[in-house]
């Protein structure tokens, strides 16, 4: 069963690394990041599952271990998913993509050790039924889980945003933070995912899995931060 919830933004600007001379510009964000995970924590459930936006070749499950790098944005920064296994590194295999390694890099600065991780990386097409029942899967069980879910609302609020300008974003992003404000399950999984597609919201399918695991679960919510830096939305949200 799903006993806590955090939702962050999976921007790679958020390691400062990446950033570089502008990384003081997500301090609130990295902050209200730590916060949610420390809502998790305080849960104390046997185990983090962490659900991110992904390309087709890197879905699915991605095992403790599994290793994602930064090398690519220009900084030589690694990070493996829940920490070193017994006996190595990292585990071989596919790389994580951006969005949970970003959230390994989350996990690995508040020094997460709560309970063991994986990860979960989710099409951004995926239709909302299938998202829905991915999270239900998730959840099924009478193990405590946690869920760290990554993603980022629409990349359309300013003239120089990635999607550029779209008048529609900054309602769509409204509703999105009322509903991780309140926990509201049936707000998240009626999200329009053509809307969603076309304001470039990477989050909306991770949000999704997680209406589905938290159906009937009975939580609460709190948003701890939200901004449109860069013209693009995110929500940081702990849901216990």
């Amino acid at each position: 069963m799903l006993v806590s919830a955090a939702v962050c933004p999976s921007p790679p600007l958020l390691v400062p690394a990446v950033a570089a001379g502008a990384a003081p510009e997500l301090d609130g964000a990295r902050a209200a990041c730590a916060d949610a995970l420390g809502v998790l924590a305080a849960a104390r459930p046997d185990r983090l599952v962490v659900v991110g936006p992904a390309e087709p070749a890197a879905t699915g499950e991605h095992p403790r271990g599994a290793t994602g790098s930064f090398r690519g944005f220009g900084v030589d920064v690694d990070v493996v998913l829940g920490g070193a296994v017994p006996g190595g590194a990292g585990v071989p295999g596919r790389a994580l993509p951006s969005s949970l390694a970003v959230a390994a890099w989350l996990l690995e600065h508040v020094h997460w050790s709560a309970a063991p991780v994986s990860g979960l990386g989710v099409d951004e097409r995926l239709a909302t039924g299938r998202c829905v029942a991915a999270g239900q899967e998730i959840a099924a069980g009478d193990d405590r889980v946690a869920l760290l879910v990554m993603g980022d609302a629409s990349a359309c609020r300013t003239l120089k945003a990635p999607g550029y300008l779209d008048d529609r974003a900054a309602g769509f992003d409204e509703a999105v933070a009322a509903a991780l404000s309140a926990a509201d399950v049936a707000a998240l999984t009626a999200l329009d995912t053509e809307l969603a597609s076309a304001l470039k919201a990477a989050g909306r399918a991770p949000w999704q899995v997680l209406a589905g695991a938290a159906e009937g679960a009975g939580l609460g919510g709190a948003l701890l931060y939200e901004d449109a830096p860069y013209g693009v939305g995110y929500l940081v949200a702990a849901w216990s």
